[in-house]
Parts: structure tokens; sequence; C-alpha cells
């Protein structure tokens, strides 16, 4: 029962993630239609309203649900409390806390209330795969993460995300 559990988990995980990579590109899209002109953005705007809508109810938060819903499952049946769940409980808490900050840009734009900029929302799409990267190592590695590595990883990651979306700014000005 346990692969069945732990397949079941990581199927759930992909989708939530996917759903969260995808919808704030759909925030993105969303606000950069606002400055086009007339039909063309109530055509785009009503569009893309009804795509973030369909993500976000019919896979994202049920993908979110089932995620927690299983990792817990899966905790209490065969959970051990080493030190390194700890840590991968915490960024997921933290991830969740992502999630509901997506949820609140989702009902903003539902509202027609648009406070970020695109640019902040490709810096804020790049936060999940922080939390990607960080909780699959731990996952993964364990108890052999030399914790400097991690650490510098991390930094060297969110500099090279950072950096490629400013390179992509000043690309898509040109």
């Amino acid at each position: 029962m346990y692969l069945y559990l732990k397949a079941l988990h990581i199927i759930f995980i992909v989708t939530w993630f996917s759903g969260m990579f995808y919808v704030v590109r759909l925030f993105i899209y969303n606000t950069e239609a606002r400055e086009r002109p007339g039909l063309e953005k109530k055509a785009l705007q009503s569009q893309l309203t009804l795509m973030i809508r369909r993500l976000w109810v019919g896979i994202t938060w049920p993908s979110a649900i089932l995620t927690l819903v299983l990792g817990l499952w899966l905790l209490y049946l065969y959970g051990r409390l080493q030190n390194w769940i700890w840590i991968k409980i915490g960024l997921v808490a933290g991830l969740y806390l992502y999630h509901l900050s997506l949820h609140h840009i989702y009902r903003l734009q539902n509202q027609g209330i648009f406070r970020f900029s695109s640019m902040q929302l490709r810096i804020w799409n790049e936060v999940a795969t922080v939390f990607l990267v960080v909780i699959v190592m731990i996952a993964v590695v364990k108890n052999s993460l030399n914790w400097i590595w991690v650490l510098t990883g991390i930094l060297m990651l969110i500099l090279i995300l950072y950096s490629a979306i400013r390179i992509y700014k000043i690309w898509r000005k040109e």
C-alpha cells in the first residue's frame, strides 16, 4: 500500500506544481492584456479569466488538497520523524503559504484589480521553482546534506533565476 500512496502523492505534487507554474503565467498574460486596445483586451481577458478559473479551481486546488492528505497519510502510516522531515514540513508549509498568495492574486484579478506588474509576477513565479528544488533535494538526499552547499546552491539558483528574468525583460524590449 505504501508504494501506491507514495505514487499518488507524487502524481498530485506534479499536478499541483504544474498548476502553480501555469496559473502565474496566465496571471502575467492577463496583466499584459490590459495594455491591448478595446475589443482585443476584452476578448483576451475574458478567455484568460476563464482559463485561470478552470485551472485554479479544477486542478490546482484539488491537487494541493490531495497532496496534503496523501502526505499526512504517508507520514502517519510510515513516517519516522527524523530531523530532515521537520525541515521538509517547514518548507511545505511555506509552499502552502505561497499557494495562498497565488489565491490572493487570483481573487484580485477576478475583481479586476491588478496590483502586480508582469515583471513582479515573473519573479514571483520562480518562488515555486526554489521551493521545488529545495524540497526535492531534502527529500531525496536527506541526512547526507551538507548545509553549506545547500544554502550556496539555493542562493545560486535564486541568482540564476533572477538574472534570467532580467535578461528576458531586456530581450523583450528589443
